[in-house]
């Protein structure tokens, strides 16, 4: 069986949502998608497997969509998701394995903001003159605000659970611009787990120690 032969099914309808056909595809993404948020939000490890399940629905899904800068970002995230699970199980130190929630401080929020910034740019362009991508601008900003989230998550930064938020708030509209409904919905639901993750880490966060001087709050 040829790899052809293993995706065609995969790409098939199953179901249609406002007179739109919904592959099985998109199906899977919502449902892995959704799990790995939910397991984000409680801390446990199993978000990296999911999610890089996830990504490799969402490779096909945004690669059949035109979506070419969120197709490439999914094999970002799966070296991301590697690298963030060896953090959360190896980033807390000597005596403490487990990476615990912290503040971003001012130098990272530097770095990341001007990351974010750059890559939006730089994307923009890329998919503007590269691709036939009729969301360019759109399609670069979601990728970078994702890419700098992800990072955050991988350290355990509350706030990227805001760069999250964000990008979700982006994600919602361009999907349903793209007859992506379920996907759509999906990131509503994302925008509802990203809020209650949010507040879960905070909580976690208050029962540490006081933070650092310095750190951005």
């Amino acid at each position: 069986m040829s790899l052809a032969d293993f995706l065609d099914p995969l790409q098939q309808p199953l179901v249609t949502v406002l007179d739109t056909p919904v592959s099985w595809t998109e199906v899977l993404g919502f449902g892995s998608g959704a799990l790995c948020v939910w397991l984000v939000a409680r801390q446990h490890l199993a978000n990296w497997p999911i999610g890089i399940a996830n990504n490799l629905f969402f490779i096909l899904l945004f690669t059949q969509s035109g979506l070419y800068a969120d197709a490439g970002l999914q094999i970002v995230f799966i070296a991301l998701a590697a690298y963030g699970w060896w953090t959360w199980t190896h980033g807390g130190g000597p005596g403490s394995p487990d990476l615990p929630v912290r503040h971003t401080t001012r130098t990272e929020w530097t770095w990341l903001l001007a990351a974010g910034a750059v890559g939006t740019v730089a994307l923009t362009v890329l998919l503007d003159h590269a691709t036939d991508s009729t969301v360019p601008f759109w399609d670069a900003l979601t990728t970078a605000l994702s890419l700098t989230a992800t990072y955050g998550q991988c350290r355990k930064l509350v706030e990227s659970w805001w760069l999250w938020i964000a990008a979700d708030v982006v994600y919602i509209p361009l999907y349903a611009y793209k007859e992506l409904y379920l996907t759509s919905l999906l990131y509503v639901g994302f925008l509802t787990l990203c809020l209650i993750g949010l507040r879960n880490w905070k909580r976690d966060l208050a029962g540490q120690w006081p933070r650092p001087v310095g750190v951005a709050a």
